[in-house]
């Protein structure tokens, strides 16, 4: 099953310096999850510093798990807006 999840970076509480710190190990277990199959893609948010992801996991559980594994959201520097489940669109297959 596939997962959507939109972040931020909560700026007010962490310096631009922070956040640079752990931007290389954020990135590299972002190419191990992505690696692994469970990030399927990833987009930088253009309204705000953060991140939206799709992600492959068998519940929000795992997907919150995948979330939680990231550097800066085990260093308490993201908030998660939200964590959606996606279902297949059914206009592509309607009437067939």
């Amino acid at each position: 099953m596939q997962f959507l999840s939109i972040s931020r970076r909560k700026t007010e509480s962490f310096t631009e310096a922070q956040f640079s710190a752990k931007t290389q190990d954020e990135w590299q277990r972002a190419r191990t999850l992505f690696a692994e199959g469970a990030l399927r893609q990833i987009w930088a948010r253009g309204d705000t510093p953060g991140a939206c992801i799709l992600w492959e996991a068998e519940d929000e559980q795992q997907a919150r798990g995948f979330i939680g594994s990231l550097p800066m959201a085990q260093a308490g520097m993201l908030e998660v807006l939200a964590v959606v489940p996606l279902k297949p669109y059914p206009g592509f297959t309607a009437g067939r």
